[in-house]
């Protein structure tokens, strides 16, 4: 298969040769499709409602290239077809505009081919697409009622945050490219409720934390709300998904390794954007735009750790302490950590805001078209990862800083 970001953003062949710069992030980008697309061992996510999840989500945010695409494919799928009209039904209902934090939840009905445990589904992917701070223990509750199983949950919220990343390094790569990348008019927020109904479940884990006050700049822990992979029950095939064996001992990785050939391609994918410094940009500027893309999405977990990563590369401590405190419009202290702040917000906007006024004003301070490609793929990465922690678990303050 012909690379898919690659035929949806149209990328002429001198940016393609620049996203082969980072081959690592480009290649796992594809397994991750393969990954929670085509799995060898779907279970009990069958890859028809894969193709339906995804046609949904691309659907209600407004990405009519990966809508049309996805639809394709599940239109192939047995009975495909009169699912891919109950989805457009459903999807027309959805459309929204995000990042948003004070509830709002929109939900769906059963409707034809469409069963309870999909609409579910839907529910919860409205949920991680447009307000996935509002998360909580009773997201998870509500699949597992519905039918979901612990691997099967892991692998929907990879697949609909893997959207949110794959998306938004199309909208980039097409405006770096020429697209206007203008979304014309605003969309409104889609009516939801306050109370949809959902409760936590039996076998939902509903730990005893203390929260963050705020956006901080020390260390912090996170706590799954449903059941990781047991150390015990870890076969070759997880150990290698976690890359470095020692990530057993993370509660987290222990849960994503539920699905391991997806945990192994994201990770992949992360260490290449976030560590190839073979040109384009610092490694300071990339932890920035994973910083500002947290702030914003409302992730204290994932801001925690990457402002303290953009300061260790030389970041500029204060600037990062103001974003932290006063939130994406602080001042960033430079106008590249400024032009850099600002894209990586249109990006992370839902639908994605990102135009070529964005990325002439990135070229003015000075990036080079990698060095774009990297602010990107960086701040695209980051709608992957907020919304697996803040849809999967919650943050925790370590006993020693309480």
């Amino acid at each position: 298969m012909s690379d898919i970001i690659d035929v949806l953003a149209g990328t002429p062949d001198h940016l393609a040769q620049l996203r082969y710069r980072r081959p690592e992030a480009r290649e796992n980008a594809q397994l991750s499709f393969r990954a929670l697309f085509e799995p060898e061992r779907p279970g009990e996510f069958p890859v028809a409602w894969r193709y339906a999840v995804a046609t949904f989500v691309a659907t209600i945010s407004g990405s009519a290239r990966a809508g049309q695409f996805y639809r394709e494919l599940l239109s192939e799928e047995d009975g495909g077809e009169a699912l891919a009209v109950d989805v457009d039904k459903l999807a027309a209902r959805g459309v929204s505009a995000g990042p948003y934090y004070d509830g709002g939840f929109v939900t769906f009905q059963p409707v034809g081919a469409l069963d309870a445990r999909l609409a579910a589904a839907f529910d919860f992917a409205h949920l991680l697409t447009f307000h996935p701070k509002d998360a909580s223990p009773a997201a998870i509750g509500h699949l597992q009622e519905a039918g979901w199983g612990e691997d099967a949950i892991v692998s929907l919220a990879q697949l609909v945050s893997f959207l949110a990343f794959q998306m938004r390094v199309v909208h980039g790569v097409a405006v770096l490219a020429g697209a206007t990348g203008h979304a014309g008019e605003a969309v409104p927020r889609a009516a939801g409720v306050r109370d949809p109904g959902w409760r936590p479940g039996p076998r939902t884990l509903v730990p005893q934390v203390v929260a963050p006050a705020g956006f901080v700049a020390h260390s912090l822990g996170w706590k799954p709300w449903l059941k990781d992979l047991p150390k015990e029950d870890f076969t070759p095939r997880h150990i290698e998904a976690l890359i470095k064996p020692e990530r057993i001992g993370s509660e987290y990785f222990r849960l994503l390794a539920r699905d391991p050939e997806a945990l192994k391609a994201r990770t992949l994918t992360d260490l290449d954007i976030f560590y190839n410094t073979d040109g384009g940009l610092g490694r300071a500027e990339r932890e920035l735009a994973a910083t500002v893309v947290s702030r914003f999405n409302g992730c204290e977990y994932c801001a925690s750790v990457h402002q303290a990563r953009s300061k260790e590369e030389g970041g500029d401590a204060e600037a990062i302490d103001r974003l932290l405190d006063e939130g994406v419009a602080a001042d960033m202290g430079s106008a590249v950590w400024s032009e850099i702040r600002t894209a990586a917000v249109a990006l992370t906007t839902t639908p994605p805001a990102l135009s070529a006024g964005n990325i002439e004003r990135l070229r003015e301070v000075g990036l080079d078209e990698l060095a774009i490609i990297d602010v990107i793929n960086a701040a695209a990465f980051f709608n992957w990862a907020n919304r697996l922690m803040l849809t999967l678990g919650e943050p925790d303050v370590p006993k020693r800083l309480r």
